[in-house]
């Protein structure tokens, strides 16, 4: 049973509800991490009373160290600060809910010492999904997912190892569902940011709007559960009910359900293979309206997820310079700067133009990724 965490992205959306269950559960928070919310971060320091704060902006990390003088709690600055979080003493679990490329790093940490990785941090499986899950089991370090997705493969996988024929990784499609490319030309960060189903960080909502988070899951799909692009099939099921599915070899599906709650998949990876009472709704089934609808999706309308399919059927870096130029592209977005269609097309440059390296070391994983990110702002003149 995990006593004690570390939270990496305490005071984004994954992060804050990972504090609520780590309150209901009673666990010791050793360690939590912001960018730049240091407001944020110093009402969870003061409640949470970790051993230390890592801020990866480093002004930030002078105004926080600042506010918490009158505390024992260490400040860390910069972005190693978040590998000090990962790996700090006495601490069973690392939370990994970061978002971007940047958990890389400390995960990898993690995992040498030994710790259960609670993964939200999808980017490093799609960047380094090979090595880090290598990693992980030469260190025999549990990784356990925290996506609502992923959690619910991971639960109906459970005690059946060797059965899986095929994953079904449901989506809901997002705000602009059934939208050509002409009608989202327009769309505003405001408007992309407002998930029908989910309350996430502005980036994720983003993603969920593109439908490029999907792609994300779709290859950290691919490393969790040991498949090939073949063994996952993408399905639009607008209500977010049933998290994902299982086909075992026999033919038999087997599905995971739930109202839309992360606490419940954050509860499950640090209880694991436990279950205890939680703080989420109960599912109603007699409330459920008109029931379950699930569709193909439209790869035509949704660009960003045939992209990310075809680059997990490339392999070698191509799925860590999309991912890179995806991160650039939808902060420039949010920042508006670029349209909403300017996603896409930059992050599809990004993948042709980037060469591909095969088989790619952790090295040159983190080279593509540098080079992603500066064509993007290139693409842009930014």
């Amino acid at each position: 049973m995990v006593r004690s965490i570390s939270i990496l992205g305490s005071t984004g959306s994954i992060g804050r509800q990972t504090v609520a269950v780590a309150e209901h559960l009673g666990l010791q928070v050793r360690a939590i991490s912001t960018n730049r919310s240091i407001k944020l971060a110093e009402e969870q320091a003061r409640k949470l009373r970790p051993a230390m704060v890592a801020v990866t902006d480093e002004s930030a990390a002078k105004e926080l160290k600042t506010a918490l003088a009158d505390t024992d709690i260490k400040v860390w600055g910069g972005e190693h600060a978040l590998v000090e979080a990962a790996v700090i003493s006495d601490t069973d679990a690392v939370v990994t809910a970061v978002s971007g490329a940047v958990g890389l790093k400390p995960t990898l940490e993690a995992i040498k010492k030994k710790r259960r990785i609670a993964l939200a941090n999808k980017e490093t499986l799609v960047c380094a999904g090979s090595i880090v899950m290598q990693r992980a089991a030469d260190c025999g370090a549990e990784i356990v997912p925290v996506d609502s997705e992923h959690s619910a493969i991971f639960q109906c996988l459970t005690g059946r190892k060797g059965e899986l024929r095929k994953v079904l990784l449901t989506g809901s499609g997002g705000p602009f569902r059934g939208w050509s490319r002409e009608q989202t030309k327009d769309v505003t960060p405001e408007q992309a940011v407002r998930h029908p189903n989910w309350s996430m960080g502005a980036k994720i909502s983003v993603d969920s709007a593109t439908m490029m988070n999907k792609g994300l899951e779709f290859i950290e799909a691919m490393h969790l559960f040991g498949t090939t692009p073949d063994g996952i099939e993408v399905l639009i099921h607008p209500e977010s009910i049933v998290h994902s599915m299982v086909e075992l070899v026999d033919g038999t599906v087997i599905a995971q359900l739930g109202v839309p709650d992360m606490g419940l998949p954050i509860q499950y990876a640090l209880t694991y293979p436990n279950r205890v009472a939680s703080m989420s709704e109960r599912l109603d089934f007699t409330k459920l309206g008109k029931g379950l609808n699930f569709y193909a999706p439209d790869f035509e309308k949704l660009p960003c997820l045939a992209l990310a399919i075809q680059c997990a059927r490339n392999g070698g870096t191509d799925a860590a310079v999309m991912n890179a130029a995806n991160e650039v592209a939808v902060h420039l977005f949010l920042d508006h700067k670029i349209g909403y269609n300017d996603i896409y097309d930059s992050v599809a440059a990004a993948v042709q133009t980037v060469p591909r390296t095969e088989n790619p070391d952790l090295d040159a994983i983190l080279a593509a990724d540098q080079e992603a990110r500066a064509f993007v702002r290139a693409y842009f003149k930014q």
